[in-house]
Order: C-alpha cells, then sequence, then structure tokens
C-alpha cells in the first residue's frame, strides 16, 4: 500500500512538472552589447568588451524563461579614450566601488510577430530599477539572434554629479542597444 501510495504520488509530481525551456549559449564573438548617448550634442557610441549572459527562453514557454546579464563595466570602449577613462572614473560608472551591472529578466511577454518584452531589474552604479526590454528574436533551427534596445536615464541610476547631473554636457537618456547571437543547448 505504501508503494503505491509513494509511485501515486511520484507520478503526480512528474505530470506537474514545469516543461523545460531551452538553455541559449551566447556566442560573444557576433554579439555586441553597447549604449549611446548624445554628448557635447554629437552622439557619443561605446561597447562592452566583456559581459556574461544565462539565459533560458521557450517561445512556447514564456512562463520558465529568464536571463541574467552581468557586465564588466571596466571593459567599456569606445572610439575616444579620453572619455572612457572619464566613465569608469568617479563621477561616472565609479568602477572602484561599483565594477559591474546586472540585468535580470523574469517576466516575459510576446507581443507577436517575433518581438517580446523583456521586464526585470537592472542593477547599475549601486541602484536598482524596473525596466522593461523590447526586443525581436529570430530563431533558425537551434541560432537565435536577438536585438533589442532601451532607453534609461543616467541620473536615474546616480550617473553624473555635479557639472555632469544636468543634461547640458551629457543628455540623460542613454540608448541601451543588444545585437546578441546564441545557439540552443542539447
Amino acid at each position: 500500500m505504501i508503494r503505491r501510495v509513494a509511485f501515486l504520488i511520484m507520478l503526480f509530481c512528474t505530470t506537474l512538472a514545469p516543461a523545460t525551456a531551452a538553455q541559449w549559449n551566447v556566442d560573444y564573438s557576433k554579439s555586441r552589447l553597447g549604449f549611446s548617448v548624445l554628448w557635447s550634442g554629437q552622439p557619443f557610441e561605446a561597447r562592452f568588451k566583456s559581459w556574461k549572459a544565462s539565459i533560458i527562453f521557450d517561445p512556447t514557454d514564456l512562463t520558465h524563461a529568464k536571463a541574467t546579464v552581468t557586465i564588466d563595466l571596466d571593459s567599456e570602449t569606445s572610439a575616444a579614450p579620453d572619455n572612457d577613462d572619464g566613465l569608469k572614473g568617479a563621477e561616472g560608472f565609479a568602477i572602484s566601488q561599483f565594477p559591474s551591472a546586472h540585468f535580470d529578466a523574469t517576466g516575459f511577454e510576446s507581443k507577436g510577430g517575433g518581438n517580446y518584452l523583456a521586464n526585470g531589474k537592472l542593477s547599475l552604479h549601486g541602484v536598482t530599477r524596473q525596466i522593461s526590454l523590447p526586443f525581436h528574436l529570430t530563431i533558425n533551427e537551434n541560432t537565435a539572434h536577438v536585438t533589442a534596445k532601451v532607453s534609461v536615464s543616467r541620473t536615474d541610476f546616480g550617473l553624473g554629479h555635479g557639472e555632469w547631473a544636468s543634461g547640458t554636457t551629457i543628455a540623460r537618456e542613454v540608448a541601451i542597444t543588444v545585437d546578441l547571437t546564441a545557439t540552443k543547448s542539447h
């Protein structure tokens, strides 16, 4: 009798177990994570050379989808090394105190036509804010390609003090851009 009850409990639990969404491995050589902002009225674009992403995603099982991205802020680079040094210093990212940024997406919505919304928390410069990241996804067999862009206010994250706090020299709105290629784990 005990064996039958144990078997029925095990059978019940396995039928209620959630589906396993696909794990994706980012191809960092084909992927790019960066940002752009108006600096002295001119576009300033930068990218991060070092970042890691853990992605579990299946378009047919958004309930179990999640993504975590960790960005090494010291890896920021642009065509203007003097600006890079300033961005990494005390008035910018303050990498000695805040060496990384994190995005944790735990809620996803389909918007149709390969368009989705990742809802999660962005932690940067010791501040965490809720953001929604719209992205476009195409999957071709075992390869996925994602493009995304979202604007955030740098001052919401405490970036820029003194003369840099105003939007006069450096705009407050910063566009975060993602161009990601990944392959499905087997």
